[in-house]
């Protein structure tokens, strides 16, 4: 018995030093100590030795055991070691270098914060892809077919998407508005939700405005909606995100989804008022159109605008987050610049 341990002994530490990779090791592990290995069969057949060579038995396997444990640890090392990309293998002994802490990005933040306060409305969280088409971008929400806001110079069309008779053009999502539709087409009504994402047009580009933005659009459908309700959303929003009742003023605007429609303007943050590039030097920066919802749009989600009603507001994020941070620029939140960035951790 003592002459086969010793064989599994020599083969063993052999197996162990000719490893090539960590998957061997692990291999190793289980054929050397593993529940079907020599060492265990041996274990096993103890009982059929005399009682003089148990202990012998037993302490010389216990001894063979650990001296493997301890030479795969240390060949595991090695490799992992010898994996380094760098000229000379990695010390494991060296202290660790101090790795910065990162953080959110802050429109990122300002969604969390935003999802935060309609969840504690009873609101629901929804999303949607980036691509949307012609169908739920304009025609579901009553754009006519001449409006501007279909040519190629605002929305980004897909080539090739409309060479088959009878498909419909797919685009880069121009806004978030056609999502209500695909909601209520699903979920009916009464419905209370948000959907925050990605939108994308064709403009020129300056310290208010990017070709690719942000957006947080909430809708309420329900029987006998007032406009009240819709104000006191918007004015409950505000005040969570910037901590104090924030001045805001109506303007009357037009929306082919919404009627009647408003713009909804802050008073600036950055200048207080005063007047900077950011508001145009007026004082006040629009932040979110809203609205009663269109009749039209309501037939389109399959619902009767007899009985049904709703309330829009369409939250500019990025212009939102400028107001919070006091950003003057909102192009600044897209560069990748680190050294902007980290202002916010």
């Amino acid at each position: 018995m003592k002459e086969n341990l010793e064989k599994i002994k020599v083969e063993g530490l052999e197996s162990i030093n000719n490893a090539k990779d960590l998957n061997e090791i692990e291999n190793l592990r289980k054929s050397l100590m593993g529940k079907k290995s020599k060492l265990s069969e041996i274990l096993k057949s103890m009982g059929t030795l005399p009682s003089d060579e148990k202990k012998a038995i037993g302490i010389l396997t216990t001894e063979i055991k650990t001296l493997f444990e301890d030479q795969l640890k240390e060949k595991e090392e090695q490799l992992i070691a010898s994996m380094s990309v760098l000229d000379e293998p990695i010390d494991l002994s060296i202290p660790g270098k101090k790795v910065s802490e990162g953080a959110l990005h802050p429109i990122t933040q300002m969604r969390y914060d935003l999802n935060e306060a309609f969840l504690s409305l009873g609101f629901e969280i929804y999303s949607e892809d980036d691509i949307s088409s012609e169908k739920y971008a304009f025609d579901n929400l009553n754009f006519a077919k001449d409006h501007p806001a279909r040519q190629s110079m605002d929305t980004y069309w897909i080539e090739g998407t409309e060479e088959k008779e009878g498909a419909e053009r797919i685009c880069l999502r121009p806004h978030l508005t056609g999502g209500s539709v695909r909601y209520l087409l699903k979920h009916g009504a009464p419905a209370r939700f948000v959907y925050p994402g990605g939108a994308f047009r064709n403009e020129t580009t300056d310290a208010r405005h990017e070709r690719a933005f942000y957006q947080y659009e909430a809708l309420i459908v329900d029987k006998n909606i007032s406009f009240s309700s819709g104000m006191v959303m918007i004015q409950t929003i505000l005040e969570k995100v910037f901590g104090r009742k924030i001045n805001t003023r109506m303007r009357e605007g037009f929306f082919p989804f919404t009627e009647p429609g408003y713009e909804i303007d802050m008073e600036c943050l950055v200048c207080g008022g005063k007047g900077c590039k950011v508001c145009n030097h007026n004082g006040w920066i629009e932040v979110m159109p809203g609205g009663v919802i269109h009749p039209n749009v309501l037939k389109s989600a399959g619902l009767d605008p007899e009985e049904w009603t709703g309330f829009y507001i369409n939250i500019g994020l990025d212009r939102l987050v400028m107001m919070r941070y006091g950003v003057d620029d909102v192009r600044l939140f897209h560069s990748a610049d680190l050294r902007f960035l980290k202002q916010f951790k």
